[in-house]
């Protein structure tokens, strides 16, 4: 399964992105997901939906709360805070109270490593 992950909402230009390692492929099964801290203080939700790895910004749009102590469902999403759901793919909120949409990484498998692009 190597090359680039489907569901990719935005692509960035390569001079402004990092690439991150997230680690091999075998430690997140399908139907998990994982935080990672880029330098320590910036949360990334890696997730492995359906065979499909995404990584998406691991805070909820609408309030303060890690997205990982939520829970997925039907390609989406949901924050365990106040229950807005995300769908995965796009980023986009499907139910409030969140109005805004997460950031959705590109993602690729590489030598069963999974890695992402980045800001910054």
């Amino acid at each position: 399964m190597d090359g680039i992950a489907r569901g990719c909402r935005r692509r960035v230009n390569a001079s402004t992105t990092r690439r991150i390692d997230a680690g091999p492929l075998t430690d997140l099964p399908e139907g998990t997901m994982q935080m990672l801290w880029v330098d320590g203080t910036e949360p990334v939700l890696v997730l492995n939906v359906d065979g499909v790895v995404r990584a998406v910004q691991g805070i909820c749009s609408h309030e303060y709360f890690e997205l990982d102590k939520g829970f997925l469902t039907d390609g989406s999403l949901t924050c365990a805070l106040h229950l807005s759901r995300f769908d995965l793919e796009s980023g986009e909120p499907l139910d409030p109270p969140a109005d805004e949409p997460l950031a959705v990484y590109p993602v690729a498998i590489e030598d069963g490593r999974i890695v992402f692009d980045y800001p910054g």
